[in-house]
Order: C-alpha cells, then structure tokens, then sequence
C-alpha cells in the first residue's frame, strides 16, 4: 500500500505549511555546450548575489538584535552561576547547529576557556525513535527536559521557522520547569514567538532557510563568547534582578 505522504505534492503541501515564508527554487534550464560559458557567468554571478545577501542579512539581524544577543548571554552565564547546564535542540540542520553550540561549550577551543556542561537534546537516536514512535514526534524533547532539566538550566533551540512543534512543545515543557528559553528563528519567530514561549527571541529577517542559518551560525559562535566574558568578569555574583 503507497504512503501518500511519500507523494511529492504531499510533501511540497508538508513543506509549504511549515515554512510559509520559503523562497521557492529558481528553475533552470539544462544547457548545451554553447551555453556553458552564460551558464558559468549566471553562477559566477549567483555566487556573488548569495554572498551579498547574506552579508547584508547579518548586518539587519545585528543591527536590530545585538542587545537581545548580549540578553541571551546573560540568561546562559547565570544558569551556569547556579550550577545549572546549557540543553540544546534543533531538527535537520539546525540540529547541527544544536550540536555545535553544545560542543563549543563542552570542548572550548580558546585555550584558558572552561568546559562548561552542556547537552544537545537532538542527539540520542534511541531515545528520539522510542518517544516518536510510542507517544508522537511532539514529545521527543519533553520527554528528556522532563528526566533532564532543572529551573536552574536555560534551553536554546533552533528552528528556521519558529513552527516545529517538537521545538514549540520544548520551549512551553522548558517555560513551565522555570528555565530560560532562547530561540534561534526566522521571519517573523512563528508559534514560538506568537505565543511567547521564549524568553529571548532572535528572528533573522529573511526568506531564505540558508541565510538564516548562517547568521544562525555567526550568532551562536558570538554567543558562546559573550557567555564566556560574562563569567570571566564575575565568575559568582548573580545577575541583576530583570527590570519589570
């Protein structure tokens, strides 16, 4: 019996639900021999349009969300004052993106920067089958924030769309334990800002899955600096109470 999800309309329809805002591929055309020279100069100059986009899409992204960023840093270094940990979680690529930032925390490459404790959600295959398929892909996360997790933690995810709703329920389990929740988005944020599930919101202004992802990548790298320069600067004091 076919699987009409397995149909390739039903996943474009899958796809369109969840990034609403996706670009759609540019179509071009096989050449022949005499056209080798055109096409070479179109991606010579694709090369470069990528490049400027995403350039300038970093520089919206900071321009607008560098206090947010540095807000970002704090919630993290306090959760480490208080002897908490880092959980991070993502799906697909961006879940490379949670294993990265995990890993810089875990094994800084900085010489006289400390391990600090840190765990991609995203990363034990078991544990993501065995939930997934008992009780539903919505509970992968839950489930290990529920075993895992303390209010003294602070959660980042990482969804290009804001809609995924493992991520989504992640972020509500994590709110709930009283743990910080930074999101790593696009667009406009989805669910996860529409219905204020994070505490930190950083949205990348753009259309694109790939530019978001490596003002993604620019952001985190930065982050697990500005975590480590807080620490440095005062290792044990809290951070001041949060103005209401």
């Amino acid at each position: 019996m076919s699987n009409q999800s397995n149909h390739p309309d039903a996943n474009q329809s899958i796809l369109a639900a969840l990034y609403p805002f996706a670009e759609k591929p540019a179509t071009v055309n096989t050449p022949n021999e005499a056209g080798n020279s055109q096409l070479d100069a179109a991606l010579l100059q694709s090369i470069t349009a990528k490049a400027t986009d995403s350039i300038r899409v970093k520089e919206a992204f900071f321009n607008r969300h560098s206090a947010d960023l540095l807000q970002a840093a704090r919630y993290i270094a306090d959760a480490y004052r208080q002897s908490g940990k880092l959980l991070t979680a993502g799906n697909g690529g961006s879940s490379c993106d949670a294993a990265h930032l995990a890993v810089e925390f875990m094994h800084p490459v900085t010489t006289g920067r400390k391990a600090l404790p840190a765990i991609n959600l995203s990363q034990d295959t078991a544990m993501i089958t065995a939930v997934s398929n008992d009780v539903g892909v919505e509970h992968v996360l839950t489930r290990q924030l529920s075993a895992l997790a303390n209010s003294c933690d602070s959660l980042v995810v990482f969804s290009t769309s804001g809609n995924s709703a493992n991520l989504v329920e992640a972020c509500r389990k994590a709110r709930s334990i009283g743990m910080r929740v930074i999101a790593f988005t696009g667009q406009s944020g989805g669910d996860i800002a529409a219905k204020q599930l994070a505490d930190v919101c950083l949205k990348v202004p753009s259309d694109s899955i790939h530019r978001i992802q490596e003002c993604h990548l620019a952001c985190y790298h930065i982050l697990w600096d500005l975590v480590h320069s807080l620490l440095a600067d005062n290792p044990t004091a809290p951070l001041p109470s949060e103005e209401k």
